[in-house]
């Protein structure tokens, strides 16, 4: 067995990033940034007022002018403003030549084209520079996933378009004679596939194209055939058969049909049966069969290797710390991920951590990360979680 650690560096060094495309920026978003974008012009691209009220060259208390014309977005004063004049202007229209603050309309009172400016002005200018978001030539690097504001902000640049990572393709194999499919009868023997359909979401959530490729059972022809059916993936997740049971065939398949292993079984639980390497042109994730054991591994894993496919930089995924709201005790020889409910008291785990447990799972939102052989620890000692 090898560490956590070491099965994430030899899962890198196994993903290969993928080719780039160009997609409309309405299609961007969640997509990582291959190719750094460069805005083309300024925003704003003019002085503009950052309130209503009016435009004006100088301001003070009681001073008396004369409202010479609007500005409103999109519709600019064409003139300039001079000592005694004023424009009535709106947010974000272009602030007229000669005007240097704006004066708040409820510091205003006007009678047909005069105002007379209140007692009590405030310091102003209200006035937003040109450029003062950004210039033009200013860049969004990469990569980065795109977030909701990152497309605002490219949209602002005027970028129509931009270059991404290719959406990493994953084929998703469920092994095993008792398994039937969501909405099949099954049989006396068997369960409810379910694993690969939170694999498929937790996938989908990464940027990634899943594909849940037919149930393979337990049988050399049906594994062989199966894995006839990847295609083009960039990565192929089998899930069960990669333990040592008699019916464990995942590995021996593999095996025969060229995988280059990079390692099989890692120091943790739950999720020791893990092993990987490449088939053919695409690398392969062997995960545990236990609806629990592969989605954590999803998490300590799969998530990773996604962002190292689409272009980030490969690395775990970030952990968090939190006090302990319970007293925990000492940990075994595997480092263990626990489930666990992180709340504003701190983050405890669930009593009951069986692998097999998808409800306790449903009800976690965080998994608490114990090191190999770590002590017992007490309520308010920190503690290292991935958020779920």
């Amino acid at each position: 067995m090898i560490p956590v650690a070491e099965a994430l560096d030899r899962l890198f060094a196994l993903a290969r990033p993928l080719g780039h495309e160009t997609v409309p920026l309405a299609q961007a978003a969640g997509r990582v940034l291959a190719v750094a974008a460069t805005a083309r012009r300024d925003q704003p691209p003019f002085p503009a007022s950052a309130m209503d009220g009016y435009a004006v060259s100088d301001a003070a208390p009681g001073q008396q002018k004369t409202v010479i014309g609007e500005s409103a977005a999109g519709a600019r004063f064409a003139g300039a403003v001079g000592a005694g004049e004023a424009v009535r202007i709106f947010t974000g229209a272009p602030v007229p030549d000669g005007a240097t603050r704006i004066v708040l309309q409820e510091d205003v009172t006007r009678d047909g084209d005069r105002i007379t400016l209140g007692d009590a002005l405030d310091a102003g200018p209200h006035i937003r520079a040109a450029g003062t978001d950004f210039r033009a030539g200013h860049q969004l690097e990469a990569p980065r996933r795109l977030t909701p504001n990152d497309i605002a902000l490219l949209a602002a640049m005027n970028v129509p378009e931009v270059t991404v990572t290719r959406r990493p393709k994953v084929a998703l194999i469920s092994t095993g004679n008792e398994l039937v499919m969501p909405g099949d009868t099954p049989g006396p023997d068997q369960i409810i596939v379910s694993n690969t359909y939170g694999l498929q979401a937790l996938l989908r959530d990464l940027g990634a194209e899943p594909r849940i490729l037919p149930i393979a059972r337990d049988s050399l022809a049906s594994l062989t055939g199966a894995f006839a059916l990847m295609d083009d993936a960039d990565l192929v997740i089998t899930i069960g058969g990669a333990s040592v049971g008699d019916h464990d065939l995942v590995a021996e398949v593999a095996g025969t049909l060229g995988m280059d292993r990079a390692f099989h079984k890692v120091a943790m639980r739950p999720g020791k049966p893990l092993m990987s390497g490449r088939l053919g042109g695409a690398m392969m994730i062997g995960l545990p069969g236990n609806p629990v054991s592969a989605m954590v591994c999803g998490h300590v894993f799969v998530a990773p290797v996604i962002d190292a496919l689409s272009g980030l930089p490969a690395r775990p995924t970030p952990r968090r710390h939190a006090p302990l709201s319970a007293d925990i005790g000492a940990n075994g020889l595997r480092e263990h991920y626990m489930r666990a409910r992180l709340t504003e008291d701190g983050i405890a785990p669930f009593e009951r951590q069986d692998s097999s447990l998808l409800s306790v799972l449903g009800q976690a939102n965080a998994l608490l990360v114990r090191p190999p052989q770590d002590p017992a620890r007490t309520a308010g000692d920190r503690v290292a979680y991935l958020p779920l």
